[in-house]
C-alpha cells in the first residue's frame, strides 16, 4: 500500500488543523482518524515530532493546559499555508482517493478472507461426511460381527444340548441293558445275559461313531435288537462259560475296532466312548463279582477301574 501522506504533505494537514482551530496532539490524532473515516489513524510518534518541530520553526506555538500542550499556529504558519493553497487543495484530492485505496484494499482483504473460510468450511464439511461415513461403516461392521457371535453362540448351545440329550438316552439304554443283565442273572442264565449286554453296549458304541458320518443320508445305525441278532448268528456255546466270555469280549473288541477304521473317530467320539466303555467295564465286572459281606466289590472290579483310568 502507497503511503498515506507524501513527502512534507502531513506537515502541511497540520498547519490546516491548526488553522481550524487550537488543539492538543491526541485531538490532532483523532481529527486525522476521522477525515480518513477510521481507515488511517497515525500513531503519536508520527504525530508529536512534527508538532514540535513546526514549534521550532515558529510556525506554531503551544500552551499548557490542564497538564497538556495546546498547539495554535502562528502567523507565520498562517502565511505559510496561504502561500501553498493549490497544494493544500491537491492533498484533499489525495486524501479522498487514498481513503477509496483503502477501502478497496479492505474489502479485498475481506473477500479473501471470507473466500478462504468457505473453502475451509467445505473442507470441514467434507471430512465431517468422510468421518461419518467412516463411522457408519465401523457401526455395521460391529453389528455383523455380533449378529455372527450371536449365531455361533446359538449354534454351540444347540450342540451342547444335543450333546446332553445323548448322554442322557445312552444311560438310559445302558440302565436298562444292565437291569436285563442282573434278570438273567439272577435267573441262572448270566452268559446269555453277559453276551445280551455286550451285544446292546456294542450297537450304541457303533451308533455313536457312524452317527456323525450318516448324518443327511437314508443309513440308520442298527438297533439294540437288530445287533443281538448278528450276534447270535456267530455264538454257539462250548459249555464253558469262561471260554465263551472270550470269545464275546473278542467280538466286542472287533467290532468296535472295525467300525472305528472304517469310519475313523474324531476326538469327542473318542472321549465319548471312552466314558461308555468304563461305565460297561464297571456293570459287567460288577455282574461277574460276587457281592462281600461288606458291599465291596471283589479284585475284579478293581482291575477294571484301574484300566479305565489308564
Amino acid at each position: 500500500m502507497p503511503p498515506v501522506f507524501a513527502h512534507g504533505r502531513l506537515r502541511l494537514y497540520l498547519l490546516k488543523l491548526l488553522d481550524e482551530a487550537p488543539r492538543h496532539g491526541y485531538e490532532v490524532i483523532r481529527l486525522l482518524e476521522e477525515r480518513f473515516h477510521g481507515l488511517y489513524a497515525p500513531s503519536a510518534g508520527t504525530v508529536y515530532p512534527r508538532l514540535a518541530k513546526l514549534e521550532a520553526e515558529g510556525l506554531v506555538t503551544h500552551a499548557t493546559e490542564g497538564g497538556r500542550k495546546v498547539y495554535s499556529i502562528t502567523d507565520a504558519g498562517r502565511a505559510e499555508l496561504a502561500g501553498r493553497g493549490g497544494e493544500l487543495t491537491d492533498l484533499e484530492r489525495e486524501i479522498r482517493e487514498s481513503v477509496s485505496e483503502l477501502a478497496s484494499e479492505i474489502r479485498d482483504d475481506v473477500r479473501g478472507a471470507a473466500g478462504k473460510l468457505r473453502s475451509e468450511m467445505r473442507a470441514a464439511a467434507s471430512e465431517t461426511r468422510r468421518q461419518d461415513s467412516s463411522f457408519a461403516d465401523v457401526k455395521e461392521e460391529l453389528r455383523r460381527a455380533k449378529q455372527e457371535w450371536k449365531e455361533q453362540t446359538r449354534q454351540a448351545r444347540a450342540e451342547a444340548q444335543s450333546a446332553r440329550s445323548e448322554a442322557k438316552e445312552f444311560q438310559r439304554i445302558a440302565q436298562q441293558v444292565q437291569e436285563q443283565v442282573q434278570d438273567r442273572f439272577a435267573r441262572g442264565d448270566w452268559p446269555k445275559g453277559v453276551w445280551e449286554g455286550l451285544s446292546d453296549i456294542t450297537a450304541q458304541l457303533g451308533g455313536l461313531v457312524t452317527g456323525v458320518h450318516a448324518k443327511g443320508t437314508a443309513q440308520q445305525p442298527q438297533t439294540p435288537e437288530q445287533a443281538a441278532s448278528e450276534w447270535a448268528k456267530d455264538h454257539t456255546p462250548t459249555g464253558d462259560p469262561a471260554r465263551d466270555l472270550d470269545r464275546l469280549l473278542d467280538r466286542f473288541r472287533d467290532d468296535i475296532r472295525d467300525t472305528a477304521r472304517d469310519h475313523g473317530v474324531t476326538p469327542d467320539q473318542l472321549a465319548t466312548a471312552r466314558g461308555h466303555l468304563s461305565t460297561a467295564a464297571d456293570r459287567i465286572t460288577a455282574l461277574l463279582t460276587p457281592a462281600q459281606k461288606d458291599g465291596q466289590r471283589g479284585p475284579a472290579h478293581g482291575q477294571g477301574q484301574e484300566r479305565d483310568r489308564g
